[in-house]
């Protein structure tokens, strides 16, 4: 196989990973407290990422204190704000809403850059959010009987949103952080950020099922872990374009996951719903108006 097919291999393997992290965290809402669960996966993904630094030759660079106060804020709101909201979310609503809704992050993403970096909008982006937009509303207001629940629907949008700001925080970085570094420092610092509310929750007294645990241990491994070796092998031999459009798999893993491994039904309001996703994130990117990059420690 050719250097570019080898790529869009590593990258659909990538966003196969993302997407089971909506199955993961469904498993793991209903055994562990959020942010217990976000504790013990990044107290499991940074020792592996520290000894990937260690095999690589890779070194912390010197950051400014204007650097470091954006890390503990990305860390805050892209790593725990997104994990321990995903993980609530989907106490309350399906894993096939939530894999709908998590595809918008492409195009949630680029709406914060408008509105926050008063960024030029292109129209190609302008229709992209009102594809993902009619996407999130074909499923947040037609709850069913596999679960699906508007406060539950609003939480994985908070996740989202949490992790469009850690994209966007990722541009005002004054320093360039090697991607390996970068989820390191992730973990890291989300580790700390979530053991102290997780010390409140005391997960050992009120006890915890053994497949939340595993599915914690699984989120770390292969999603954090795995997903960001398979991301940037696959990256380094593609065009930005071609990884952006790889994007779209998300979503549509998420879903067939859930409908594969927790048999829940999957209704014309979900289809719907991801068709307009796929639209937004394949048109955004076929219009070239952002570059992919997989956010470290996610």
């Amino acid at each position: 196989m050719s250097r570019q097919v080898h790529g869009f291999f590593y990258l659909a393997l990538a966003m196969l990973t993302v997407g089971s992290t909506v199955i993961a965290s469904k498993l793991i809402a209903s055994g562990l407290p959020p942010f217990s669960a976000t504790a013990l996966r990044f107290a499991i993904a940074f020792p592996v990422f520290f000894l990937l630094m260690r095999a690589t030759g890779a070194g912390l660079p010197k950051l400014c204190r204007e650097d470091r106060l954006i890390l503990l804020i990305q860390a805050g709101a892209g790593s725990v704000g997104y994990t321990t909201l995903l993980i609530s979310g989907l106490s309350l609503t399906s894993a096939a809403d939530a894999g709908v809704i998590i595809g918008t992050l492409p195009v949630v993403s680029a709406a914060i850059s408008i509105l926050l970096l008063r960024e030029r909008p292109q129209r190609a982006l302008l229709l992209a959010v009102a594809l993902a937009t009619a996407g999130v509303l074909s499923i947040a207001f037609t709850p069913d009987a596999a679960g699906g629940s508007l406060s539950g629907n609003a939480l994985i949008f908070l996740a989202v949103v949490c992790e469009g700001l850690f994209i966007l925080l990722n541009k005002k970085l004054k320093t360039e952080i090697a991607p390996l570094a970068q989820s390191a420092l992730m973990t890291g610092i989300g580790f700390i950020v979530a053991a102290i509310p997780a010390i409140f929750e005391a997960p050992f007294a009120h006890g915890f099922s053994t497949s939340a645990v595993a599915a914690v241990v699984y989120y770390a491994l292969v999603p954090t872990v795995g997903g960001f070796l398979l991301w940037y092998a696959g990256a380094e031999r593609v065009s930005g374009t071609e990884a952006a459009l790889f994007t779209a798999l998300a979503p549509v893993s998420a879903v067939l996951l859930a409908f594969i491994i927790l048999g829940e039904p999957v209704g014309l309001h979900q289809i719907a719903g991801i068709a307009c996703v796929l639209a937004a994130v394949l048109g955004l990117a076929f219009a070239g108006s952002r570059s992919v990059k997989l956010a470290g420690g996610r």
